[in-house]
């Protein structure tokens, strides 16, 4: 193993970095600490809520990944410590955080025991529709990303699921409790036995899948990265002549999406060396093959096909409405400027342009992307749409109640809330809209 260990050590030292996708949004709070897009959401509840059987599920924090990650390899915590300190990283510093979070988990685990409370500690693997039946309902230890974990298992309208921030420095956590319950779930506990909260009804995003050569079967991203061996169609030209797959009738996918559904080629968010050369040789093999953008026929509202060419398509909730959405639609208040400059000159507009104009007019426009988690109703995205004489977007960006969308791609995926994938290739055809019986069980507290 010695030499295995040189050979990671070494290939760390060839790599000049990385990247990481940050998702922001106007965090603007009212008088209650609750954000601008909540203010008037949720519905008392008629009584206390007190379960019998809670089931915790706490994220890996980035730690226990690492070191999940190199087990394979037999690494020593020395080693890890290196290996770490290659990629920029700090071992003390993960180490610390993975403290922190579990400090507060065993917090959370000793309030639920001190109530009386039966409680199930689940990692990732281990949290399944068994034990979410199990509960009476289900906490999620970490931050957004846990809570779509926790919520991604969970058909039951009734069953409420409970956000918890473990690490509130370096989490955000919108869709968790205020974080001053992080270290203080006792009294967060009360206020659930004396009903002082709301209860906020999440609508989410159901998803049927129809066609042909299609494939129900999701794939976990968190757990099995998407690999060449796992979105191979496109370089399998043998399978995609010979096979006449028949076609099937709408199919219900086992999760709902909390946040958003990304509809998408898988190379062109995968764009490395060894995939250029990959796709370079297929394109010379496959004359049809001319790029990586994702072809498809939309409908909206059941209305008329209309064939398209983009990066992808981003269809949201409202509580996905400040996430990744957010981050496509929202302007600069650059951009604002120079359109308000131009408005000017072509208008002969005698309008004052001033840095607070430009700021409140940016502000409005950005607000106007959010919309309350409750509402039944979807953001539909097209990110980059390509726009010639055979290609054209109507619309951009618009508000539905469905829409389907009929594949194209040569290898693509459907990913809901960034964890879990379905292969969605030529022939095959996805449905998404709002059903009130998907809605999700939260709860508001106040501050």
């Amino acid at each position: 193993m010695t030499c295995y260990r040189g050979f990671l050590l070494g290939s760390c030292r060839r790599v000049a970095g990385g990247r990481a996708a940050v998702l922001s949004g106007p965090g603007a709070g009212g008088p209650t600490g609750q954000p601008r897009e909540l203010a008037g959401c949720g519905s008392r509840p008629d009584g206390g809520f007190r379960p019998s059987r809670v089931v915790v599920v706490a994220k890996t924090t980035r730690y226990e990944f690492e070191q999940q990650r190199y087990r394979y390899a037999e690494l020593s915590e020395e080693d890890l410590k290196q290996l770490l300190a290659l990629k920029g990283s700090s071992y003390s510093g993960l180490l610390e955080r993975h403290h922190i979070h579990t400090k507060n988990v065993e917090h959370i685990l000793d309030s639920l025991r001190n109530e009386g409370i039966e409680v199930r500690l689940v990692k990732r693997r281990e949290y399944d529709e068994e034990i979410v039946r199990w509960a009476d309902a289900v906490i999620a230890a970490g931050g957004d990303g846990t809570m779509l974990l926790a919520a991604s298992k969970v058909l039951d309208r009734l069953k409420p699921v409970i956000g918890v921030n473990t690490d509130p420095e370096r989490s955000e956590g919108h869709l968790c409790l205020p974080v001053r319950y992080t270290h203080s779930f006792p009294e967060a506990l009360q206020k659930f036995y004396r009903g002082e909260f709301r209860w906020l009804w999440r609508q989410r995003i159901r998803l049927y899948l129809e066609g042909t050569g299609i494939n129900p079967v999701p794939v976990d991203l968190h757990e099995q990265q998407l690999s060449l061996n796992q979105h191979s169609r496109a370089f399998n030209i043998e399978r995609v002549h010979d096979e006449r797959p028949e076609a099937s009738g709408p199919q219900l996918l086992p999760v709902r999406a909390l946040n958003e559904v990304f509809i998408g080629e898988s190379l062109s968010s995968r764009m490395s060396y060894s995939w250029a050369v990959a796709v370079d040789n297929l394109r010379r093999s496959i004359p049809t093959l001319k790029g990586l953008a994702s072809y498809y026929e939309i409908s909206v509202d059941d209305g008329p096909w209309e064939k398209q060419k983009s990066s992808g398509l981003n269809l949201c909730t409202g509580t996905g409405s400040k996430a990744w959405s957010f981050n496509i639609n929202r302007v600069a208040t650059q951009a604002v400027e120079d359109v308000l400059n131009i408005a000017k000159r072509q208008g002969n507009l005698s309008l004052p342009l001033n840095r607070e104009l430009v700021e409140k007019v940016t502000n409005e426009y950005n607000e106007s992307l959010l919309y309350s988690p409750e509402e039944p109703k979807i953001l539909f995205s097209i990110r980059e749409p390509i726009a010639n004489r055979v290609f054209s977007s109507s619309r951009q960006r618009c508000f539905t109640s469905k829409v389907c969308v009929r594949s194209r791609c040569w290898d693509a995926c459907m990913v809901v809330d960034g964890g879990t994938s379905f292969e969605f290739n030529d022939g095959a055809i996805a449905s998404m809209m709002i059903d009130k019986e998907d809605e999700l069980r939260t709860v508001l507290l106040e501050q």
